[in-house]
């Protein structure tokens, strides 16, 4: 695996990311329409790779979650497994019954977000589901015993029977020689002091004087069931709509010393309970609803001014939007790679070039009277800087550009309500040393979806018929040239859902009359890594097509 952390951060997200239901499932025969109960929730994401090697298990959860307290343990390198590992993978199994809705979660390690993820909603007989992913990039954390926190708030009373049953365990495989121990930073700390300020998460840090590469990373969700769950929906205030503010427009900002040093598209998330529709989702959820990716922002140009010894001010923004909103929440970590002989680097900022922030949605009344918000909005970001450490002399330059378009469009009283969205946010890292070639990465993604919500009433009856349409799609592409290798590496990853489900809202369960029908397609191709090619289908909650395209 190349050592490039841009490369590596995207071949993560095509061999680590988290699966349910890995196993080609067995295919049944449909029901007519959703009954009491369904399959288990599965994705066609590919499972973690895991190397030959020696491995040992730790059990960090065993819990039953029927409130809002967090579930407290620790982790210590088990003594079979001492180290250097080749990969460390986080496994979660999760069985809940009843009624329940969707509750967002995550585990902390030594203070530091590992995983961020959704659950699925329930049938009344229960269902079962098993996460994992590579948290390799934490090793750092687990070299020491640390304590762990899972949070997960529920709420169990007479209507909302699901208690959420968790078991979680982390899993070391030793590094060999044909396995070699995996290259990550040498730290990684979660803000001191985190507090908010307004809408913003501030917190203190003190960069090692002998840092050498310097990252940031950060899991932002618009998430609680407000407006912000569904950012992308928010109309100007003037417009009348429902979910009022500046507009739909979203961008995750890291700031240093009140200095922009990063930016970045958020995912437009949605889960299990999402778009007023759990049969969409009951058993394919959208893409990255159980695996709430983090956003990396390279900061390396940065380290010759903030490398001192003293703290200083990390600041991460949701801009666009209002400042006295709420609803975004975000759990952040830094990471450091020190020079290998402790020497202190010097370093200075050469370039630093931030563009305006291009934020413009435009109402209009279309012909037919609906209302319509188009918004396209957009930044760039480049910075350069120089470093010197015992390795030398390098230059180090960030070009990061994000851009938004986003159609929303609606009828009075909202009864038909749709949003044609597309996200694209391109990073490129080029290192310099003196005689050789640059090492230059590119990390291009780009994601959205076209989707609508109908409440459509039913004749003779004073209840409605939801139903929802939504194809979204999720794809990467990461190239890195230079350095060590004399070939180029490459990944693309393609990852797509397609679904249609309605039910009658306003009636007694057993006359929901709900239908749906879904399928994802996850794709990836590579130089470093085997043909990956899944698709599943479901319809009324059972699974109709589970195929491998690779030949």
């Amino acid at each position: 695996m190349p050592a490039d952390p841009m490369f590596r951060s995207l071949s993560h997200l095509a061999a680590g990311l988290l699966v349910l239901g890995t196993l080609l499932a067995p295919v049944v025969h449909a029901a007519d329409e959703f009954g009491t109960d369904w399959d288990d929730p599965r994705t066609a994401d590919p499972a973690v790779a895991r190397p030959d090697t020696k491995s040992c298990s730790v059990q960090i959860v065993d819990h039953g979650f029927d409130n809002f307290d967090p579930y407290l343990s620790s982790i210590a390198p088990p003594p079979g497994c001492p180290g250097p590992w080749n990969k460390i993978v986080l496994e979660m199994d999760g069985a809940v019954k009843g009624v329940q809705y969707d509750r967002i979660s995550h585990l902390e390690i030594g203070g530091v977000t590992v995983f961020r993820t959704s659950t699925p909603e329930p049938s009344r007989e229960g269902i079962q589901w098993h996460v994992e992913k590579d948290i390799t990039a934490y090793a750092p954390l687990l070299k020491t015993p640390q304590p762990t926190a899972m949070y997960l708030g529920n709420v169990v009373n007479d209507t909302y029977t699901g208690v959420i049953y968790v078991k979680a365990r982390v899993v070391f495989y030793q590094a060999d020689r044909k396995h070699p121990a995996a290259q990550t930073a040498d730290a990684v700390q979660p803000l001191s002091a985190p507090r908010r300020d307004g809408a913003d998460l501030i917190g203190d840090y003190v960069l090692p004087i002998d840092a050498e590469r310097w990252q940031a990373e950060v899991y932002a969700t618009g998430s609680g069931g407000g407006c912000e769950e569904f950012w992308y929906f928010i109309a100007p205030t003037s417009t009348g709509y429902s979910c009022p503010g500046p507009g739909p427009y979203r961008e995750v900002q890291v700031l240093i010393d009140g200095r922009v040093a990063g930016i970045a598209m958020p995912y437009p998330h949605i889960y299990t309970g999402g778009w007023s529709n759990p049969f969409l989702w009951y058993v394919i959820p959208a893409p990255r609803a159980f695996n709430i990716e983090p956003i990396r922002y390279e900061l390396t140009p940065f380290i010759g001014l903030v490398n001192d010894g003293k703290p200083h001010e990390i600041r991460f923004r949701i801009a666009g939007l209002d400042p006295s909103a709420s609803g975004w929440e975000m759990q952040p970590n830094l990471q450091v790679w020190r020079d290998p002989h402790g020497r202190r680097t010097q370093g200075g900022l050469l370039t630093y070039k931030l563009g305006d922030m291009q934020n413009a949605p435009v109402f209009s009344t279309l012909p037919d009277g609906r209302s319509q918000v188009a918004t396209r909005g957009g930044h760039q970001l480049e910075v350069k800087g120089w470093l010197r450490g015992s390795r030398g002399y390098r230059l180090v330059s960030v070009k990061r550009a994000v851009g938004n378009t986003n159609t929303h469009t609606w009828d009075e009283g909202e009864y038909h309500d749709g949003v044609v969205g597309d996200w694209n946010d391109t990073s490129v890292v080029t290192t310099t040393l003196p005689g050789r070639l640059p090492e230059v990465s590119t990390d291009a993604q780009s994601f959205g979806f076209d989707g609508m919500i109908s409440f459509e009433p039913v004749a003779g009856q004073s209840y409605y018929r939801i139903t929802t349409r939504l194809k979204i799609y999720d794809k990467a592409n990461a190239l890195a040239l230079g350095g060590a290798s004399l070939l180029p590496r490459w990944l693309i990853k393609d990852n797509s859902f397609d679904g249609e489900a309605g039910w009658n809202y306003g009636v007694p369960r057993d006359q929901r009359h709900a239908i749906g029908h879904s399928t994802q397609r996850h794709r990836h191709s590579s130089n470093a890594l085997p043909c990956y090619d899944r698709t599943i289908s479901q319809q009324n909650g059972f699974v109709s097509t589970d195929s491998n395209g690779c030949r």
